[in-house]
């Protein structure tokens, strides 16, 4: 996930403007952009919490079909579509784009999932990762972290009941400062 440098996926007022190219001084690259599409295409499934899939769910299905929409653009929208997701909420009653809606506990449908071996899954959602960080079913943390300093909002992060052991597997700097980090649990 996208994170500031003091640690948060969202400034106060679920902001998002400093890590999508609204922000001053953004640092949104192209580089970047391309690598968050061949991620996603490199993922077998998607898990959402509520509020990223409404910000995803709101901007990429048709994204492709925007006047001036970029090769890229393009490219990530239909791979985005295409890609099979599992949205987590108790609030909302239908979800599409290839998506299938899971009310029930969070823990438990991801053990499940994670049982299967459908290939690489990603976590998306400060809250929905929370409980996946606290129940131990986390084998990495990918970090995408941002030059810029918001001083409170959603954390990255969630409190832990116990220290989780990491090990540095791979780093890579963007256009912009943007530095991506990849972390495996050690068990």
């Amino acid at each position: 996930m996208n994170v500031s440098l003091d640690g948060y996926i969202a400034a106060p007022g679920d902001d998002l403007g400093w890590s999508s190219g609204e922000g001053p001084d953004s640092s949104s690259s192209d580089e970047l952009f391309q690598w968050w599409s061949d991620r996603v295409a490199a993922t077998g499934l998607s898990l959402y919490g509520r509020k990223l899939w409404e910000v995803m769910s709101s901007a990429w299905p048709t994204a492709d079909q925007r006047p001036g929409a970029s090769g890229a653009e393009i490219e990530f929208a239909g791979r985005w579509r295409d890609l099979p997701k599992v949205v987590f909420s108790s609030t909302i009653s239908t979800v599409d784009w290839n998506a299938r809606l899971v009310t029930g506990d969070a823990v438990t449908e991801i053990t499940r999932l994670k049982a299967e071996d459908g290939g690489p899954m990603d976590i998306a959602g400060a809250t929905l990762a929370g409980a996946a960080m606290r129940a131990g079913l986390i084998d990495e943390y990918l970090l995408v972290t941002y030059p810029v300093l918001v001083g409170g909002g959603t954390p990255f992060f969630a409190a832990l009941d116990t220290w989780v052991n990491l090990a540095l597997v791979e780093t890579r700097t963007f256009p912009g400062g943007v530095v991506l980090t990849r972390y495996e649990t050690r068990r």
